[in-house]
């Protein structure tokens, strides 16, 4: 929504704020100011011209189109100036551009007046016709200006060119109530603790004459209020200079003055009003009434559209000529040969309007407020003010009587509101004196009153303000939310969320995961018993839906193959999946409900590439995943061991303590065949719950990239197989804990060229000093030592 600052001034004195501070005044009081921009009515606001007297004219001695003048400007010396005009002469009063000022043509862009020869001639400036600075069309000549204009003056001052201001607010659907000029207007006088002036209307009188359209209104709870005018005599034409000027700033493209009018009132009061053709109604009757289903109309964009039995028209006898609130007709509204004109507003059921506006995907200015709902007071008001500015412009009379069909006046929210009420949900003392300023100067009446209450009465056009904690928030906002102090002590925590925060940890897992490529499931807590790995602590249902129902989950494994098998059989096999979910069990305490989180890799790890061919996925993709999910959650000290669950064929577990936090592998043969999945698919099963007791005083530190380099030394070991990776990692971490920084394993090989019951592991091993580079010297001798603790405590040999 658009609000000029000039326009505001119309209805309340801001008190000679500028636009800037009248920018975070309204923000403060919950009109968000999305943007401030200037406005100038004349692009450059003709800065830098000023008015000067021709004080000589002579023929160009090298141009017979040119002159060369002399013009006083105000100056102690007067300006050379060469010119095309042809009727430029002596002893005029004319516009001038000095050296330096930047001109804005009404066509083309820009240009800057620089000092310059023409023909031989010194030129200092330029004399100007209307269009070369944007005051009009015409170039037939330079534009001469009444003998009795002072010279020097600027033609800022002289054609009265003041700046404006646009403000773009970011209206919320709450406020109704400000969608207009005199709404932000009366949010400002409630700020300033002042009145707000509505438009002086006394000089309308009505005409009880033979011209008069009839209006009946047959759906009442559509359009509660109706009220109508005839203007006979009126001449439609382009609109005088203010008024597209006030429309322009606010971005309304000017029409006609009668248009243009509506469009004034609309963004003045809020009202939305229409202007028909009197001469088009047939039968010189005005019916409100809904539309036959499937009748046709066509709209003032010319779209024919097909109207249903719920929209509510404003016809005459024959047919439909406006869409109630929305949109007009194509051709009974107001044209260059309209003489007479009956104008409408109106107040109409928002519910309506904003359903019909939906259904035809049509979005107006007046369907906009509409929808948000309007002042039923304010009708009668706009009509007479929109009847007065178009005598003022278009000429005409007023013809008929005001036709105003109010069966059921909308009588205003009558509610009490206790002070101490208003500062206890406010938290702050205000003076009562100012609550009730407060009150009173955004509209709100007080019926009664004493020194602990008010019985207040609020007018119908603050739709959102029906109860006392409504009147508070209305307090709060123009008294101002900076204004209302936090202690610096806060005795109560507002944060009772467990440590860490179970949701902040999934999203940043789930987070990281999506990253990477995978797709979250969510899955039934049912499933089938088959699926159920202990029937023993089985959570069985008593009344099944069905025997694919009747057991709640006792894990994820069958959760992610499920899914895995309902994507293969639709020709999707490279799969990455994870899920948050719970288990249930029945133990001898009671039932358990836990929370899990499952990994699931099937097919290949990427997609079909010319270059080469794509690899299946392994156990070392789903580890790779495991390992990235605990660096991410900082978990250290963790064993590895070979997994004991049932799930898998192979993998391997780490646990912390005695506690397993994860357990992964190749999902076993007889699952996947439970599930009907083909080929290999690689889980992990994380005890979700176990894993956020781990990571409860964990925190992730940043660590500066170190300034020297790493070293890398590979060994390669001859071990038993009985002998595992973690015990060759152990050991050497338990080696040398302060530099070595990475142990990784890069080969494992098994052949008959080994001793029977050996394997052969290479190892790689990453040293780093943060303080300094490391010498060769001091890197040998850590390897040696590392040689040494694998062929004491392992029996490993080097190969």
């Amino acid at each position: 929504m658009n609000i000029s600052y000039n326009w505001l001034k119309n209805f309340v004195d801001i008190k000679d704020k500028t636009p800037e501070q009248i920018s975070h005044i309204l923000t403060d009081i919950g009109l968000e100011v999305e943007v401030l921009e200037t406005f100038q009515s004349i692009p450059g606001g003709l800065e830098g011209l000023v008015v000067g007297e021709v004080k000589t004219c002579e023929q160009h001695p090298n141009a017979d189109r040119l002159r060369v003048t002399t013009v006083d400007v105000g100056r102690e010396e007067l300006l050379h100036i060469v010119c095309g005009a042809p009727n430029v002469a002596a002893g005029q009063k004319v516009i001038v551009a000095t050296v330096g000022t930047t001109v804005h043509p009404l066509e083309g862009e820009p240009f800057k007046i620089n000092k310059s020869k023409i023909r031989g001639e010194v030129s200092e400036g330029m004399i100007c016709a209307e269009d070369e600075i944007g005051l009009g069309k015409s170039h037939d000549g330079i534009l001469v200006l009444p003998a009795d204009t002072p010279v020097g003056q600027t033609a800022r001052d002289y054609f009265h060119i003041t700046d404006d201001y646009r403000y773009e607010i970011g209206l919320t659907p709450n406020r109704a109530d400000a969608a207009s000029h005199l709404g932000v207007a009366r949010d400002l006088a409630g700020f300033f603790r002042t009145s707000f002036t509505l438009p002086d209307i006394s000089a309308f009188q009505s005409a009880e004459s033979a011209v008069q359209t009839t209006v009946s209104v047959r759906n009442t709870d559509a359009a509660p209020r109706y009220t109508g005018v005839n203007i006979s005599g009126v001449t439609v034409k382009e609109s005088p200079d203010w008024l597209k000027e006030k429309l322009n700033v606010i971005g309304i493209r000017p029409i006609n003055n009668i248009v243009d009018v509506t469009n004034y009132v609309l963004h003045d009061l809020g009202q939305p009003l229409h202007a028909f053709d009197a001469d088009q109604i047939a039968g010189q009757q005005v019916i409100v009434r809904n539309a036959a289903e499937g009748e046709a109309f066509t709209t003032l964009d010319g779209v024919a559209r097909t109207l249903s039995a719920e929209d509510l028209v404003i016809a005459d006898a024959e047919k439909p000529m406006c869409i109630a609130g929305v949109f007009g007709g194509l051709h009974s509204g107001v044209s260059a040969s309209t003489v007479n004109v009956f104008l409408e507003s109106a107040y109409f059921n928002s519910v309506s309007v904003r359903k019909t506006a939906k259904r035809h995907a049509l979005k107006t200015d007046s369907s906009f407020r509409f929808e948000r709902g309007t002042d039923p007071n304010m009708t009668a008001f706009a009509l007479k003010r929109a009847a007065l500015l178009i005598l003022e412009v278009a000429g005409g009379t007023v013809s008929s009587a005001i036709t105003d069909l109010y069966p059921d006046p909308v009588a205003p929210f009558e509610f009490t509101v206790n002070y101490a009420n208003v500062q206890r949900l406010i938290g702050k003392a205000i003076p009562t004196e100012d609550i009730r300023s407060i009150i009173t100067s955004l509209g709100i009446a007080v019926a009664k009153e004493n020194e602990h209450e008010l019985l207040v009465q609020v007018p119908p056009f603050k739709v959102d303000v029906t109860r006392e904690v409504d009147i508070v928030e209305e307090v709060l906002r123009i008294y101002g939310y900076n204004n209302i102090e936090i202690k610096q002590q806060i005795n109560a925590s507002l944060n009772t969320s467990e440590k860490p925060d179970r949701e902040v940890v999934l999203n940043q897992i789930a987070d990281l995961l999506i990253a990477n490529g995978y797709n979250e499931i969510l899955s039934n807590s049912l499933t089938k018993s088959e699926y159920v790995d202990d029937v023993d602590t089985a959570v069985k249902l008593l009344n099944p839906l069905s025997s694919d129902l009747d057991t709640m989950r006792q894990n994820l494994v069958f959760s992610a193959l499920t899914a895995v098998s309902y994507n293969q059989k639709r020709k999707s096999t490279d799969l990455k999946f994870f899920e948050f979910g719970r288990t249930y069990h029945l133990l001898e305490e009671g039932y358990q409900e836990r929370q899990h989180f499952g990994l699931a890799l099937a097919g290949r790890q990427t997609g079909e590439k010319w270059s080469g061919e794509a690899k299946l996925v392994t156990f070392y993709n789903i580890k790779a995943a495991v390992d990235t999910i605990i660096r991410r959650l900082n978990i250290q000290g963790l064993e590895v061991t070979d997994t004991d669950s049932t799930y898998f064929d192979y993998g391997l577990s780490y646990k912390k303590g005695q506690k397993t936090l994860v357990a992964f592998g190749a999902v076993a043969q007889t699952n996947l065949k439970k599930a009907d999945v083909d080929g290999q698919v690689f889980f992990a099963d994380f005890d979700w719950d176990q894993v956020l007791k781990v990571i409860r005083k964990n925190s992730i530190k940043y660590k500066e990239v170190s300034k020297f380099p790493a070293v890398r030394r590979d060994l390669a070991l001859l071990v038993d197989e009985a002998v595992t990776f973690d015990k060759l990692r152990q050991v050497a971490v338990k080696t040398e804990r302060k530099l070595l920084t990475e142990v990784n394993i890069f080969d494992v090989y098994k052949g008959d060229k080994l001793p029977q019951g050996k394997k052969s592991y290479a190892l790689s091993f990453v040293l780093q000093d943060e303080e300094k580079t490391l010498a060769d010297k001091q890197i040998d001798a850590i390897v040696q030592k590392l040689i040494l603790n694998f062929e004491k405590e392992l029996g490993a040999v080097v190969r």
